[in-house]
């Protein structure tokens, strides 16, 4: 189900996304406050950063706790598998990291640029200056051919500069025993000589978008970034001197927010670059910014953002398109997250060395733990990672278009998983009390952080019945809503399958923006994943599309999936017995069923009449019955009882 899904919804991502611009010939440069691309015509970035490829920052790959930066954890790994093991370990990971799989999934899905997250060391060998490697070349030769085919920019970002450029040392690599960028002027004529050659090598290829000098500097550089500048002042020198035809992305220091005394422009072809996390997605938290671009007369571009929900993305998307402002999402992929396009999954080996080195387990051997690495690697690959439509629709089809579109197909009759319900943002398409992050303490978004990356908040189900996930963590005013189609007119029965602890819940069922079953309380079930099933209520239903929300009243239940079933369902008369039955239609021979809903355990008589009264069946059983004998057509009583309780319905066979 789960897989179905997912494919069906990437389908409808690609054909829904934007149309791809056509790639021009010539520069992107900058024009006033414009990109403009080589037929002069501006362009609004829609980018994909990729991070975690060059640079493996801990968060991304659960080591945080104990290696926070790469070369901490390659340490790591060299100590269980020796150098040489290790890197065959780091270069099976290079070359399943990004394929040209990945690019040619990035252009379907609407983006028409790349952030590369670049480290050093595969480019430049500190200890000679002179030699530069073919191993991250390489790597930029074969993106730049992907993004030709796939009419993409990209866009090349020094991610981790010689020395590492900021005190937050996993973003750069930074080794604290080792002088800094900014505490070696080795380090900084390194990194000159490197964006030298970068620009030398790639100064007539026009698939390049521009140059990102210095990631997120983060250093007390002076009281106007004096220090910051001149390093900036420097590469554009050398720059210019093997390339006039690039743009130069200059980000401020402080994580990319600072710009003070980077202005005025030093370059004719420069754009400001700036970072945006965890606050509001309003123009006033970006003004500074924009008194920046309308005071120079120059570009502005957001260079990296993500790590949030997908309603804060389509704000986000919306607020920069108001201000023609460009957009790089970070990050592409990373372990065991929802916040991305794509999800890495955990091998339950590489689990085991993350139990090692969090000092739970004992050393595994060294046979194990590079199978267990290599495993890593397997999980990297585009075809094995699981694709997030919501996200990609949140970037690219939202931000323009406020309509739902579905997550999955649903046809009533049937099964409708609570996780799946539409696609679109807070109050659109669902409603949670928590669902974004814009700081000062603020927004959990996806409490349990399974399956999808809105507000409501998801876990994996142990029901036996599932699509491997339920909602949980409810609060009174919460909803989902769910496009159907119905196949058929019909009455129909709904029935929640839920779990609760100890409280008692209360939800209602809405059809066409119309309650069709009232408060309906949900009893404790002794557990959060001790499931049960109960009747929602009954109502006719017409062929065609409509749609579904299941409205939460009260907190204190998880909620697995809606059941829609024809025919009318009753509750017993004996409301302490809590039995509900409920007709399925007859299958092809026309032979009708029975089932008794929960199951008690007790014999239930059945007894079937026509209308004139006669009986046609009398008979006991538990749980399920079916008809043996298929019945002529026409309309029919059948009752259940037993001491405990009675209830009839009456059942159409045929077409009358």
């Amino acid at each position: 189900m789960v897989k179905q899904c997912s494919i069906s919804c990437f389908l409808l991502i690609i054909l829904a996304s934007l149309c791809q611009q056509s790639f021009p010939q010539g520069f992107l440069k900058t024009s006033g406050k414009k990109i403009i691309d080589g037929q002069g015509k501006e362009i609004i970035l829609k980018g994909i950063g990729l991070g975690g490829w060059w640079l493996q920052e801990g968060y991304m790959f659960e080591t945080s706790a104990f290696a926070g930066p790469q070369h901490v954890f390659r340490k790591k790994i060299e100590e269980l598998i020796g150098v040489d093991s290790t890197n065959a370990f780091y270069n099976a990971f290079l070359n399943n990291f990004v394929t040209h799989r990945d690019i040619d999934s990035i252009a379907k899905w609407g983006f028409n640029s790349i952030r590369l997250a670049m480290h050093y060391n595969l480019l430049i060998e500190p200890a000679d200056p002179d030699t530069f490697l073919t191993r991250g070349f390489n790597i930029i030769d074969s993106l730049i051919s992907w993004c030709k085919k796939n009419k993409l920019y990209l866009i090349l970002d020094l991610h981790a500069a010689p020395g590492g450029q900021g005190h937050d040392a996993p973003i750069s690599d930074y080794d604290t025993t080792q002088p800094s960028l900014w505490e070696s002027e080795e380090n900084q004529n390194l990194t000159v000589l490197l964006w030298k050659e970068i620009a030398r090598r790639y100064a007539q290829e026009t698939v390049i978008g521009g140059y990102d000098l210095i990631n997120e500097p983060n250093w007390d550089l002076g009281d106007f970034n004096e220090r910051l500048k001149d390093l900036y002042i420097s590469i554009t020198n050398a720059v210019r001197e093997v390339d006039t035809n690039h743009i130069l992305f200059i980000e401020g220091n402080w994580f990319a927010t600072d710009f003070k005394g980077l202005t005025p422009p030093w370059d004719d072809n420069m754009v400001y670059s700036f970072h945006k996390y965890w606050n509001p997605c309003t123009t006033q938290s970006i003004q500074y910014l924009l008194d920046i671009r309308n005071s120079h007369n120059i570009p502005l571009w957001l260079g990296e953002t993500g790590e949030n929900s997908n309603s804060w993305f389509t704000t986000l998307v919306k607020l920069m398109n108001q201000h023609g402002i460009g957009w790089a999402n970070w990050p592409f992929k990373k372990l065991n997250s929802v916040a991305g396009p794509l999800t890495i999954p955990k091998p339950a080996a590489y689990q085991v060395l993350l139990d090692y080195w969090n000092g739970q387990t004992s050393s595994p051997s060294e046979v194990y733990a590079y199978n267990a690495l290599l495993s890593l690697t397997d999980s990297l690959l585009i075809e094995n990672c699981t694709v997030h439509p919501d996200v990609i629709h949140a970037w690219i089809t939202a931000p323009g278009n406020s309509k739902a579109v579905p997550f999955c197909h649903h046809e009533i009759p049937g099964r409708i998983f609570c996780t799946d319900y539409d696609m679109g943002y807070q109050n659109t398409t669902y409603s949670d009390a928590d669902f974004q992050n814009i700081g000062s303490g603020s927004g959990t978004t996806n409490a349990g952080g399974k399956y999808r990356n809105d507000g409501v908040d998801i876990e994996s189900c142990g029901d036996a019945i599932t699509n491997g996930y339920n909602v949980g963590w409810t609060a009174a005013g919460e909803w989902m809503e769910y496009t159907v189609n119905v196949t058929e007119n019909n009455p129909y029965a709904v029935y929640v399958r839920y779990a609760g602890q100890s409280e008692t819940g209360k939800v209602h069922l809405e059809v066409d923006d119309t309650d069709v079953t009232g408060q309906v309380s949900l009893a404790p079930t002794g557990g959060w994943q001790n499931w049960k099933t109960s009747l929602l209520g009954n109502f006719p239903l017409e062929k065609g599309q409509h749609t579904v929300r299941l409205v939460i009243e009260t907190a204190g239940f998880n909620l697995n999936y809606l059941e829609f079933t024809p025919g009318t369902a009753y509750k017993a008369v004996n409301a302490g017995l809590g039995q509900v039955f409920r007709v399925i239609r007859g299958d092809d021979m026309g032979r009708p069923a029975i089932i008794m809903s929960p199951m008690t355990g007790l014999p239930v008589k059945i007894e079937l009449f026509d209308l004139s009264g006669k009986r046609i069946l009398s008979d006991l059983f538990i749980g399920y019955y079916r008809f043996e004998q298929p019945l002529p057509d026409g309309i029919y009583l059948v009752t259940v009882s037993n001491k405990n309780c009675y209830a009839s319905q009456k059942i159409i066979i045929g077409n009358l």
